[in-house]
């Protein structure tokens, strides 16, 4: 649903007012620690951040492509990681669910991912399948009423804290690339499904990527997410409305950049003068 432009303007104003009030100030604390505090979690779901494109009729604020990118611009604009906390809820992991959900799915998951209380996550990337997301190895192989889930996720986003994955596995062995693979709602909860260690990372302290484990999952069949063989057709619909989200934190992202080069550049004096004055520096701004 698109804004008016004044209630468009009061959303960016508050998530901007936020970002540099809250938490800009906390950067290098969430650096240091590795986590992002409860309480920053708590103001997030608070301000509708969880919900940003989850449909009114479940509690989100459903907003439209356009205005979620401006939304992202501002969120660029301080450390990713922050972002990272609610951003599987807002994009890959929520929107299968948004796009290809039965309403019975919708009804029983899509309020908890508006609110906070479920957290979401993506499980396509493998060991041996990242971009070539049309190969995944990870099965699930159909007993009767479920799916019986086997193999390895690797470097998914906020896996350690979720309660819902999406995940794509293989449904059909023989039939090689995208057609043989199917999508699946799967909760953290069942039984064989463990979570790796966070990995080590060179930067975005904050945010955690971790490995998922199936070890003969039984899903039910009702959390099948659209028909057999429509799990890459999901994948790709979810990830070409992850980019737009993505790109937009990343012009935040470089006009932050640019602010701080240009700041520091004007008060950093070396000869006797401000170094923005020199036209190397100003060169590798520009």
């Amino acid at each position: 649903m698109a804004l008016d432009l004044e209630t468009r303007e009061q959303l960016i104003d508050t998530v901007r007012r936020f970002v540099t009030e809250r938490l800009r100030p906390l950067e290098a604390k969430v650096s240091e620690d590795d986590a992002i505090p409860n309480e920053v979690i708590e103001e997030m779901k608070a301000l509708g951040l969880f919900g940003l494109s989850i449909p009114e009729e479940y509690g989100g604020l459903d907003l439209s492509m356009e205005d979620e990118c401006l939304v992202g611009v501002e969120l660029g604009r301080t450390s990713p990681a922050f972002r990272s906390a609610f951003g599987t809820n807002v994009g890959i992991g929520s929107q299968g669910l948004v796009m290809f959900g039965t309403p019975a799915q919708k009804a029983k998951y899509l309020p908890g991912i508006a609110s906070g209380e479920i957290i979401t996550s993506f499980a396509l990337t493998e060991p041996e399948a990242g971009s070539d997301s049309a190969n995944v190895q990870t099965t699930a192989i159909r007993d009767g009423d479920v799916y019986v889930l086997n193999g390895t996720k690797r470097f998914i986003t906020n896996a350690n804290k979720a309660d819902l994955f999406t995940v794509m596995a293989r449904s059909d062995p023989g039939k090689p690339g995208g057609g043989g693979v199917s999508a699946f709602l799967v909760e953290r909860n069942l039984p064989g499904l463990s979570v790796g260690k966070p990995e080590k990372k060179m930067g975005q302290q904050g945010a955690h990527i971790c490995d998922v484990i199936f070890d003969n999952v039984r899903v039910p069949v009702e959390n099948r997410l659209g028909a057999e063989g429509e799990g890459f057709k999901v994948a790709m619909q979810v990830l070409d409305r992850g980019r737009l989200h993505i790109s937009a934190v990343c012009i935040g992202v470089a006009e932050r950049l640019l602010a701080d080069c240009v700041a520091y550049a004007s008060e950093r004096k070396q000869f006797g003068q401000a170094i923005s004055g020199f036209q190397l520096i100003q060169g590798m701004i520009a």
